[in-house]
């Protein structure tokens, strides 16, 4: 049910006094719930493999197993999931709506209501951050309000409170990952066999998707000779998890790099060594089947290297600090990325716009995309403004609405840019086209664009025109060419770990990324540096914690970190002391609009080289305590975590297995 008032307080008050008798059953809650329970979306039964698994592992030398758990992150946007709903005459609705997918809603809310798409329009100027989380899991909340303004015919507002919200919409998919790989006394790995199991939720929603998208990037950027790895999608009873930047990605990317570094670890070689010889190159073939093109894994890694001041040079530096101080260790560490671009939905990889020109010589530009911060409209200016010839300041991009752009796909997978920019450059096209003979006057004659529309609206030639974009050669999930292209990139970072406390800063970051010709270069590390802020919070600060069997002390079923007091993202004091972000050169794309590529999901993986520099900083730590050898580190590495993997005298009576992880002895 749904309580309406004409104020909020009026309303909670209502929705308080509402009483529910239920029952209480026994629940599922984590993956290992699940696994246990026997607990899955049977439906889903997705691999993919690549090789000889069995030739493989009798090739190996050394064969190990083990397993990899991967937190959830809340998706935090500054704006609330919030909605408007207005009815207006004959059955028509007005949705002004906080959402990355307007069609979406557009569609589920008709649904719910019982009348025809054509008659509501969902409108979104811009939102205030999405991350993924507002593409499908503010339907419900918008269907609830459109309800009352059906039955009441008034306008009816839904605004979530962050403790409401962080409980009801969803967060990034916890993984699990169970492997077992093999490898050769020289560090070449033969096989890897991996079962990825996803928390889903208590519903579908996009988790299949997320899933496929895991599968397809659990090869990092090395090149395995045999490789299978099969998805999971566990069905438990808390609130369905959704997308989140990298949409499954990270979660693959990170159980590969997990994987390279125990083989490097137990034969006791350099990790970076290890990775370096497993790197992919121009046409090395993936395990799902695409040919790697235009690589640029090989010059991002020595670019990040040379970059950061060589590697030899900062190692020593940072085990000479080591080896001085006892209670504060320094880590050092480089993973590399590579992102595939594209929905894996088939369907989803096409885009439209509708450009205006006036007679003052200005434009009016929508499209089917959505701004939350991102810069997508400032590039669809820049995009409209080169292709007519006019200044950025004589384009305006309207608010983003279903009567303008139908059908549009979601603002998701990075893809939007290209989309949405081709969409507009072929519109822009289609007028100059029409544009073309009064063109040839203005510049004999020295018309400004203003009196060269003029003119053309003066002999009725149309002045609008609807632009659209289907992504060519790709094939969804399951065929050879799934994505448009890549987008590769690698970070190397440094820490100083504070062992008694577990605390820690981060010194620096250098990263280089290949976005092909950047549209906007200062738009594109923007979205580098937040990409990586935020890869590195999924991994070293943010904690989901749940009423479950390892969290005894929270109520069964409930979600403890609810709102800022006890979920903790990252903050100005958490990012790099010194933060150099350098654009790879000369390597334009053909594959998208102006030789560009995709930025906004690419750089949250390489926030990973802050977590593997950290558990860097906990082996030295470890020696110093006389402890050797590989061990398990979870995500996220908390400075709870970091403090008792360090293993010291002082951490040794709460530890109840040094690779399995620690007990306290009270919790309050």
């Amino acid at each position: 049910g749904v309580v309406v008032a004409d104020s909020e307080p009026a309303a909670r008050r209502g929705a308080k006094a509402v009483k529910v008798d239920y029952e209480e059953l026994p629940a599922v809650i984590s993956i290992d719930d699940a696994i246990a329970a026997g607990s899955f979306y049977e439906q889903y039964g997705n691999s993919l493999a690549t090789g000889d698994l069995e030739a493989g592992f009798a090739a190996a030398d050394h064969v190990l197993e083990g397993t990899i758990r991967l937190g959830g992150q809340e998706h935090f946007y500054l704006e609330p999931n919030g909605c408007i709903v207005l009815p207006t005459e004959d059955d028509e609705y007005t949705l002004i709506s906080s959402t990355q997918a307007p069609n979406k809603h557009q569609m589920y809310v008709a649904n719910t209501l019982g009348v025809p798409m054509h008659k509501l329009v969902c409108k979104t100027k811009r939102i205030g951050g999405g991350f993924g989380g507002k593409e499908t899991r503010s339907i419900f909340m918008h269907c609830a309000a459109a309800v009352p303004a059906y039955h009441l015919r008034r306008p009816v507002k839904a605004i979530l409170d962050r403790d409401e919200d962080m409980q009801m919409t969803g967060t990034r998919h916890p993984f699990m990952a169970t492997y077992k790989v093999g490898f050769t006394k020289e560090g070449r790995v033969t096989a890897l066999d991996m079962h990825l199991y996803s928390n889903a939720g208590n519903s579908w929603d996009l988790s299949s998707a997320v899933m496929d998208r895991a599968l397809m990037h659990a090869d990092c950027v090395y090149k395995f000779p045999a490789q299978r790895v099969t998805g999971h999608l566990c069905r438990t009873n808390i609130a369905s998890n959704t997308a989140f930047r990298g949409f499954g990605g990270p979660q693959g990317l990170i159980a590969a790099e997990m994987v390279m570094e125990r083989v490097a670890r137990h034969l006791g070689f350099s990790a970076l060594d290890v990775r370096q010889r497993h790197l992919y190159r121009e046409g090395d073939v993936t395990h799902f089947g695409m040919v790697m093109e235009g690589c640029q894994v090989v010059p991002c890694w020595e670019g990040a290297l040379e970059a950061a001041g060589g590697w030899e040079q900062r190692r020593a530096a940072a085990d000479a600090f080591n080896a001085e101080h006892r209670w504060r260790k320094r880590g050092l560490a480089i993973t590399p990325t590579k992102f595939g671009i594209a929905f894996t939905k088939l369907t989803y990889n096409q885009g439209g716009a509708l450009v205006h020109v006036y007679t003052d010589g200005t434009a009016l530009v929508t499209h089917g995309g959505v701004e939350m911060g991102q810069g997508l409209h400032t590039k669809m200016a820049q995009v409209a403004a080169h292709e007519l010839g006019v200044p950025v300041s004589s384009v305006f991009i309207a608010e983003t609405s279903t009567d303008k752009v139908p059908n549009a796909s979601p603002t998701a997978g990075s893809a939007s840019t290209d989309l949405y920019g081709m969409a507009v450059m072929d519109a822009c096209r289609q007028l100059n086209e029409r544009l073309k003979p009064y063109r040839a006057q203005a510049a004999e004659k020295g018309w400004s664009f203003a009196h060269m529309a003029t003119q053309a609206y003066m002999d009725r030639v149309d002045l609008s025109a609807h632009g659209f974009y289907a992504t060519p050669d790709i094939t969804g999930f399951g065929g050879a060419r799934p994505f448009n292209y890549f987008v590769f990139g690698s970070a190397v970072s440094e820490v100083e770990l504070d062992v008694l406390t577990g605390d820690w800063q981060l010194l620096r970051s250098d990263i280089v990324m290949d976005v092909g010709n950047p549209i906007n270069p200062a738009i594109d590390i923007g979205q580098i540096e937040g990409g990586f802020v935020q890869g590195m919070g999924w991994l070293c600060l943010e904690e989901m914690i749940w009423g479950d069997k390892a969290h005894p002390w929270v109520k069964p079923g409930h979600l403890f970190t609810k709102g800022p007091g006890t979920y903790k993202i990252p903050t100005a004091n958490d990012i790099p002391v010194d933060f150099r972000v350098k654009l790879l050169q000369n390597t334009p794309n053909p594959r998208a609009v102006h030789s560009s590529k995709a930025i906004g999901e690419p750089p949250f993986h390489l926030g990973s080289s802050v977590f593997f520099a950290l558990k860097d900083a906990v082996y030295a730590a470890r020696e110093a305590a006389g402890i050797t050898g590989w061990f398990a580190l979870d995500a996220p590495a908390t400075p709870e975590k970091l403090r008792m993997a360090c293993g010291d005298e002082l951490a040794a009576p709460y530890v109840a297995d040094k690779e399995e992880g620690w007990q306290p002895l009270m919790s309050c």
